[in-house]
């Protein structure tokens, strides 16, 4: 595909934004917002790798995180995850979750796609969300692969071992998706959709490389979609994004629809009042 992108804008204290980036999202019939681990960080919400740390940080990743991996030791497993749910929960949604709400409130089609297990975006405010990789806050029977509704109550108060299924008395495990393991036809086909039904697409805090949410951006490139990229470094879809801005989320984002005439937009200091956690 041949790079078209406009040279990138530093977000510095004066957010220098892309006169077209603000102009097209102003006008968007339809906005898809493609979001990575980066902007949960400026939550304070660790990336999978740096997860592993203290205890953690001598386990390879496939073995809290795969399939074979859990089966060799559930209880191990499932408290790492329990730890990651107990940090996510401790988050607030930041400046760039909030203000992506704010959007959604103005634009009643956009979608959010994330790569993020945290809810942080459905505790802003955002309601129409596409889950790529799950989410924490859900389990699933391991042996019928099914979603179990109510699985905390079943839960040990310390989380030392995995809830059994009530249905067939299985092991639960955390409803996100593992190494080794294709995402949910379901919701792959509804971000694909999505990707190929916009006018705007949003990449932020994304690095680039995670298949296939890194087909996304590429997707909505090939339909005539404006493609602006917010991240502070540079990604493989730097070249071939129309916009590029760089800068943290949470300062980015709000200073865009802001611009972009979104009155709604909340601060990027976060003074106006946040979702409970």
């Amino acid at each position: 595909m041949t790079a078209r992108a406009r040279p990138a804008a530093a977000a510095g204290p004066g957010v220098d934004l892309p006169p077209g980036a603000v102009a097209v999202l102003r006008h968007a019939a339809a906005i898809m917002v493609l979001t990575g681990s980066g902007v949960s960080a400026e939550s304070g919400i660790p990336t999978f790798r740096d997860a592993l740390t203290g205890v953690w940080a001598r386990f390879d990743p496939a073995a809290l995180a795969s399939r074979a991996g859990y089966l060799r030791d559930p209880a191990r497993s499932w408290r790492w995850y329990a730890e990651r749910r107990a940090h996510a929960r401790a988050a607030a949604p930041n400046a760039a979750h909030r203000a992506l709400a704010a959007l959604e409130r103005q634009a009643p089609g956009m979608v959010v796609v994330t790569q993020n297990v945290d809810g942080l975006h459905q505790r802003a405010g955002s309601r129409k969300v596409i889950e790529l990789h799950g989410s924490l806050e859900r389990a699933r029977c391991f042996d019928e692969d099914t979603p179990v509704d109510g699985w905390e109550s079943l839960a040990d108060a310390d989380a030392s071992t995995p809830p059994r299924c009530p249905r067939c008395g299985g092991p639960l495990r955390p409803d996100v998706v593992w190494f080794g393991e294709m995402l949910p036809p379901t919701v792959l086909r509804a971000a694909f959709d999505a990707a190929a039904g916009c006018d705007v697409f949003l990449s932020i805090g994304t690095s680039g490389i995670v298949e296939p949410a890194a087909w996304l951006p590429f997707i909505a490139l090939e339909r005539g979609a404006t493609v602006i990229e917010v991240n502070p470094a540079p990604t493989p879809l730097s070249a071939h994004a129309t916009h590029v801005v760089r800068g943290p989320a949470g300062v980015v984002v709000p200073a865009l629809l802001r611009a972009a005439g979104d009155a709604a937009a909340p601060p990027a200091d976060g003074s106006e009042a946040r979702h409970a956690p």
